[in-house]
């Protein structure tokens, strides 16, 4: 019995050293936390390590002692003894070496899980999820719009690349006002997070603003700059607007993203006639829409449910600092862009990404006096601008007038503004003497330089290779998109797609127009019928009498106020001797 009992002893202990010897410390990688977890419930039925040595310690101490009856044991006896004395020793080593490898590794799935919160609780992205408080939509348009997402995930990596860098702002405005913080998906279905975008409807920047909303929400928009396109403001309007669209519709989220796309007068319409047939007036019932108002909601909820449950549908959210990677910079004054990247060691092109909404080659006269600048950048710029004297900060030319030189002409060749050129030199009106001197604000670079202009972005456009036979056209009095797409045959939104801008803007006299026409015959056609009117128009200088009107001199020749003002870069009111350059069609005139 002894010797059965020591030879279960020994194999119990060999197996117990087997075990323990296959089982090594590894190292647990941070992603492994969550789909490789060391101890789940499904392997509650698998007996532990720890198991397996306290049951093999258990049988060891329950052992029969190893007692012999003689008085004086042999030393058989003895040399037994002692072998199971070390066995039990061993055995309680093994387990005490078992537990504390256990120990380690709990610590470490802790410190791993630690840390996998710690990136989390960094990531905008993640901070965006937590944020969420819309009910989730799933129906029929909805599920299309996810379909099409999904099968389009090269489209939302380049959204997710675009986003990185605004994102926390945008996340930081919606937390203080407690708002959904899935509204920073808006700019995604607006403007796929591209500040330079351009809507058919006149719409523009990261937020998709038109003009009169842009202005109604107080983003200035003039020659030098358009709030519309300001990352910073853009968004603080936008937010605002959002709000209040909310409070209109009594805290309906879906009808005030309805709203934020087709105007909230459109939807409230929508509602009434569903009020009328008895139909429901949620969004998902409103019929007398747009289609793209109709596909608006649903494509925003698609992304809800994408960015909400990445893991569901495989999709890979990069990650995005919470903190800002700009920062905000403000200077005293009118600054060069090409000398504000160099100070700041970076790109025009990349100063231009931070700040879309600047039209030109410098900062706004008049302000906003600001730039965003990398981070790591900014600090260093700082320094730079302050050893550059304020006059060095743009380029000045001395120009001498011209006969026949008028500021309109002088604007336009350096590239600048009457009202800039009349408040430096102290010109009250628009008379200007041959022979004067004007100090004119120009570019410190070339011109082409400056790729991200306003006028850079349209040449981009215009140049843009498309099929067909390419021509010129120089707009006319008279002409609009309309005419034009006419004598080419082509459409309205095609020749308005073409230029950069909307089908409902207005022309000027001498602007250029790109048109592609299917064949050159057709492109000559349209040429000889253009070129027809143009041989009836005629170039007249008016001296304004008195008792003239602007009303009573467009009358008089037939032609609109606008096109005057557009023509003479004039304001409101005119004066006796004051000179008008009119383009006029004689046939259009009475006599």
């Amino acid at each position: 019995m002894k010797l059965g009992l020591n030879i279960g002893l020994c194999a119990t202990l060999s197996c117990l050293l087997l075990v323990s010897g296959c089982q090594t410390l590894q190292p647990i990688q941070v992603d492994q936390i969550q789909s490789e977890p060391v101890l789940t419930a499904a392997k509650n039925d698998t007996p532990s390590a720890l198991d397996t040595t306290t049951e093999t310690v258990t049988t060891i101490q329950n052992a029969e002692p190893l007692v012999s009856g003689d008085v004086n044991p042999s030393s058989d006896t003895l040399e037994k003894q002692k072998q199971a004395a070390a066995m039990h020793q061993m055995a309680v080593d093994l387990a005490k070496a078992e537990e504390d490898r256990l120990a380690n590794i709990q610590a470490l799935e802790k410190i791993a899980l630690a840390e996998a919160e710690l990136k989390n609780q960094n990531d905008a992205w993640y901070r965006l999820r937590q944020g969420m408080q819309l009910e989730q939509v799933d129906n029929k348009r909805v599920q299309a719009q996810l379909k099409w997402f999904l099968e389009h995930r090269a489209y939302l990596t380049r959204v997710m690349e675009r986003a990185a860098p605004i994102l926390p702002f945008v996340l930081n405005e919606l937390e203080k006002q407690n708002l959904p913080t899935e509204l920073a998906l808006l700019p995604i279905v607006e403007s796929a997070y591209q500040a330079f975008a351009y809507s058919p409807g006149r719409a523009s920047g990261l937020w998709q603003i038109i003009p009169a909303t842009g202005r109604h929400l107080g983003l200035e928009q003039n020659w030098w700059y358009d709030g519309r396109r300001d990352i910073i403001e853009s968004t603080r309007a936008a937010i605002s607007y959002l709000v209040s669209l909310s409070a209109q519709f009594d805290g309906d989220w879906e009808l005030a993203l309805a709203s934020y796309n087709a105007g909230p007068g459109r939807i409230r319409s929508a509602i009434r006639y569903n009020k009328k047939k008895n139909r429901p007036t949620d969004f998902w019932h409103l019929t007398k829409i747009h289609r793209e108002t109709i596909n608006y909601v649903p494509k925003f909820m698609a992304l809800k449910e994408l960015f909400e449950n990445p893991e569901k549908y495989n999709l890979e959210l990069f990650p995005v600092d919470n903190k800002h990677s700009y920062a905000m910079v403000e200077l005293d004054g009118q600054l060069d862009l090409a000398l504000a990247a160099e100070l700041a060691d970076i790109t025009l092109n990349e100063l231009y990404q931070l700040n879309p909404a600047f039209n030109r080659w410098a900062t706004a006269p008049k302000g906003p006096h600001r730039l965003l600048l990398p981070l790591d950048k900014a600090d260093a710029f700082k320094v730079a601008l302050q050893a550059v004297p304020p006059e060095k900060r743009i380029n000045w030319i001395r120009h001498q007038i011209k006969p026949g030189e008028s500021l309109g002409t002088i604007s336009g060749q350096y590239r600048t503004t009457i009202s800039l050129i009349k408040s430096i030199n102290n010109i009250k009106g628009t008379q200007i003497r041959a022979g004067k001197y004007l100090m004119i604000p120009t570019a410190t670079k070339s011109i082409k330089t400056y790729t991200m202009t306003k006028n850079a972005r349209l040449e981009k456009i215009q140049n843009k290779p498309r099929s067909g036979t390419k021509k010129a056209h120089i707009v006319r009095s008279g002409q609009s998109l309309w005419t034009i797409s006419r004598n080419y045959g082509v459409t309205t939104a095609a020749l308005a797609k073409w230029n950069g801008i909307a089908p409902i803007d207005t022309l000027r006299v001498g602007q250029k127009l790109i048109v592609w026409t299917k064949r050159a015959s057709e492109a000559q056609q349209a040429s000889l019928s253009t070129s027809d009117q143009a041989k009836t128009v005629r170039a007249l200088r008016y001296t304004i009498r008195k008792g003239d009107s602007l009303s009573y001199i467009a009358n008089r020749f037939n032609i609109r106020i606008s096109d005057i003002k557009r023509w003479n870069k004039i304001g409101k009111y005119i004066q006796p001797g004051q000179k008008l350059k009119l383009y006029v069609d004689i046939t259009q005139q009475s006599g």
